[in-house]
């Protein structure tokens, strides 16, 4: 019998999104209405996005079926990274 293939979650989805380096983004919270009671400072921080912390990102990127996270992108750059360089080492040396 054949597995079920992973739905992701498309409410998760809409509300996050992904960075370049994995960690998801969200958008605050109270910026509906009765702004004029808040401070000009507040609205301002209310305005931009921020990083949800990876305690909760985990989970929400395994409910939107995204299996890489920061860490394992981080390694995957520092490797090719590495690659780069020594392919770079090894060009001079053969000319």
């Amino acid at each position: 019998m054949a597995r079920k293939a992973m739905k992701p979650n498309k409410a998760v989805a809409k509300r996050f999104k992904v960075s370049k380096t994995g960690k998801l983004k969200r958008h605050h919270g109270f910026t509906s209405h009765l702004m004029s009671a808040r401070s000009a400072k507040r609205r301002r921080k209310l305005r931009g996005s921020e990083i949800v912390p990876e305690v909760h990102a985990r989970r929400l990127r395994k409910l939107m079926g995204i299996k890489k996270g920061p860490g394992k992108i981080a390694t995957a750059r520092l490797a090719a990274r590495k690659a780069k360089a020594a392919a770079e080492a090894a060009a001079p040396a053969a000319a």
